[in-house]
């Protein structure tokens, strides 16, 4: 069935957008009225761009959306009730057409699983794993509450990792920002007065000359440069498979951050594994789901690998510990909640362990970059007066009044 993008006023008189499966533009008006909606404008979704804008559907939508649905659904509201008081609070437009499509997908007969797979662009596979298990077990208000306390948690993640890395990207910016007026507008008029005292230059006089003549000429270069390496490092890695799997690789090795990044990864990981398996998702199915969110090729083969292993008879503790990337402490958790067959518990304590190894290795990067950078900053700007004050001071010194 066509795709339709709409613009419509509600009772009130307000302007809404959306897009709706229908027939033709007489399906689409009946129905809008059926959502109490009266039709101003239709066309085929291909032309969604003369009436709405884009849009993107963010995490706390998405905490929302849980949240609304897992308190209705716990209340014993039916779905159709929930998703349509949902429409109506929805201020995010793209969020509200995709409400309005699973009202329609369920309408049509759908279920909310195969709703919510209608939109893999919004709800990633292990979201809609998790419900569809939810909906077979009769605890979909548990999944759904799952759910929330998860994506809280990945913005927390999300957040930590900003402010890892907003304080450093804002020094640095600043000391870039000194370095180019040093180079361009400062040392350029210290260095014609130093060539005009007829004498010999030192060393380091004469490569920052050079360095500020090379900023000079080709300030647009260095500007560029950063830009087109990222963008030619990008290209590779949609192109090439084996540079993508070296970038992760060296994403999780690098100093300082690298052991920050694993933990985050392996701890969503942990957590996502706990809930599928909490939920009724088998230990193949829910390791197959989390190769897809951890996001890092060289951790992804890995869980291949254990899932290989796990299919071909070996227990899940002896397959982690082939893998070499968890602590001889969360192998042990994990060989406990095996033996108990409370998998899940342990996940959720590994989960725990990786959180507050995360916290607190936030703190220690950040109190070592503040210094660092200082320093950084300060060895530029000592270079830049020893090399210009050192001729001025040594013909002043040998002046004989």
């Amino acid at each position: 069935m066509p795709l339709f993008t709409y613009k419509a006023i509600d009772a009130r008189g307000k302007s809404v957008v959306g897009r709706v499966e229908a027939v033709n533009l007489f399906d689409l008006e009946q129905r809008l009225a059926r959502m109490e909606l009266d039709l101003v404008l239709g066309a085929p979704s291909s032309t969604r761009s003369r009436l709405i804008g884009g849009g993107k559907v963010t995490r706390q939508d998405l905490i929302n959306f849980c949240f609304h649905l897992e308190q209705l659904a716990s209340a014993g509201v039916p779905v159709m009730e929930g998703l349509a008081d949902l429409r109506e609070s929805v201020e995010n437009p793209r969020f509200r057409e995709v409400v309005s499509g699973m009202i329609e997908s369920i309408e049509g007969g759908r279920n909310l699983s195969q709703a919510l797979a209608e939109y893999p662009e919004v709800y990633g596979r292990v979201f809609v794993s998790l419900v569809r298990s939810g909906e077979q077990t009769g605890k979909l208000p548990e999944v759904l509450r799952s759910l929330s306390e998860s994506l809280k948690w990945e913005d927390e993640l999300a957040a930590q990792t900003k402010k890892l890395l907003m304080y450093p990207a804002f020094v640095g910016s600043v000391v870039l920002l000194v370095t180019f007026f040093l180079m361009i507008y400062l040392v350029p008029q210290m260095t014609g007065f130093i060539r005009n005292m007829g004498q010999d230059i030192p060393l380091q006089t004469r490569i920052l000359m050079a360095v500020s003549d090379f900023f000079v000429n080709y300030w647009w270069a260095v500007v560029a440069a950063p830009f087109a390496a990222w963008f030619g490092l990008k290209l590779a890695m949609q192109t090439n498979p084996a540079v993508e799997y070296a970038v992760d690789h060296y994403k999780i090795t690098m100093p300082l951050i690298g052991p920050i990044l694993r933990k985050i990864i392996l701890s969503r990981f942990a957590s996502s594994f706990a809930m599928m398996y909490a939920s009724g998702i088998t230990v193949l199915d829910a390791i197959r789901s989390c190769e897809e969110i951890v996001g890092n090729r060289p951790l992804e083969a890995a869980l291949h690998r254990a899932g290989q292993q796990i299919a071909e008879g070996k227990n899940l503790t002896a397959a982690f510990q082939d893998l070499g990337v968890f602590p001889a402490l969360v192998i042990r958790m994990l060989r406990i909640g095996e033996n108990t067959g409370a998998l899940d518990t342990a996940l959720l304590n590994v989960s725990y362990f990786y959180n507050r190894e995360v916290k607190e290795s936030i703190g220690k990067v950040q109190a070592m970059i503040e210094p660092a950078l200082t320093l950084v900053l300060g060895a530029i700007l000592g270079w830049v007066m020893l090399s210009v004050l050192g001729p001025v001071y040594d013909t002043i010194s040998k002046m004989k009044f």
